[in-house]
């Protein structure tokens, strides 16, 4: 029986990148119709980037290409595997697959007890990168930054503050989330940098409020 091609609403369809040699799940990521077009045409693998809204050819960058082998499509319609030879590591941390963090029953507990995502995350996010700062590593863009020093961390505060309200003013709201993401981010490695603690703004933050 024939499947029938169905992308989603925003004319998106995942697609599963797998190790042509040994099976391993490299990476996942989404194609529109023209980077689904060109993977198949090959040799190389295509997305579609949505928080950049355009075309995404991968290792065009990094030189970590996916060298397409066969494409297939489940039995939905909805979703393709793509079997590919990698040159390069998969992820955009330096690991051979995206998926390299192990799953335990404790995080999956933790997930379930946090009824939405909040202020907490950026507690979590600025611990870790404490951690990337005083266990620096050769894959870690973090620790990238902290190597690169002060002025280039604030560089790119700048530069995402920019892009978030380019964002804004194109009414964008994943492009916006996106944006947004990383400007808080950048700003948290660059409070570390400069040893500034976060209840340093949020102490500034409660003074602003005035009298409740």
């Amino acid at each position: 029986m024939a499947v029938t091609l169905t992308f989603d609403d925003r004319g998106m369809i995942p697609a599963i990148v797998q190790d042509a040699g040994d099976g391993r799940v490299l990476t996942l990521a989404y194609m529109d119709a023209e980077a689904l077009r060109r993977t198949i045409e090959g040799p190389d693998v295509w997305f579609y980037s949505r928080s950049r809204q355009e075309l995404w050819h991968k290792g065009e960058t990094s030189g970590n290409f996916l060298k397409v082998r066969s494409v297939s499509l489940d039995c939905d319609g909805d979703a393709v595997v793509v079997k590919a030879d990698p040159v390069g590591p998969a992820c955009h941390t330096g690991e051979t697959s995206c998926f390299h963090t192990d799953l335990d029953a404790d995080a999956v507990a933790q997930a379930e007890s946090v009824e939405r995502i909040g202020p907490g995350e950026l507690a979590q996010l600025f611990a870790v990168i404490e951690d990337r700062k005083a266990n620096p590593s050769e894959s870690s863009y973090t620790s990238e930054l902290f190597r690169d020093g002060v002025d280039r961390i604030a560089q790119k505060v700048v530069e995402e503050a920019g892009e978030s309200a380019i964002a804004g003013v194109r009414g964008n709201h994943e492009r916006i989330a996106s944006e947004v993401a990383d400007m808080l981010y950048h700003t948290l490695v660059l409070m570390s940098a400069t040893e500034l603690p976060p209840d340093a703004v949020w102490t500034e933050l409660r003074a602003r409020r005035g009298p409740q």
